[in-house]
């Protein structure tokens, strides 16, 4: 998957609207908005990196010697 992609851009919508429906719902304190937001804000960055270092290594022509 191509970083920051058409697919890429999709998932990370999909997942901020899950993360921030999942913590704006289920709080009960007075700052939930704040909270909602830097959780899904950091869960997209997280799924960001994550894809970042798995497409880094997709197309390596050279895989380490005696990897196992």
């Amino acid at each position: 998957m191509k970083i920051f992609g058409r697919n890429h851009i999709i998932i990370s919508v999909i997942t901020f609207v899950i993360l921030f429906l999942m913590n704006y719902i289920g709080s009960h304190e007075q700052d939930k908005l704040e909270r909602a937001l830097m959780t899904a804000v950091a869960g997209v960055i997280g799924l960001s990196i994550g894809l970042f270092i798995l497409n880094k290594g997709k197309n390596d022509k050279t895989p380490p010697q005696n990897f196992d």
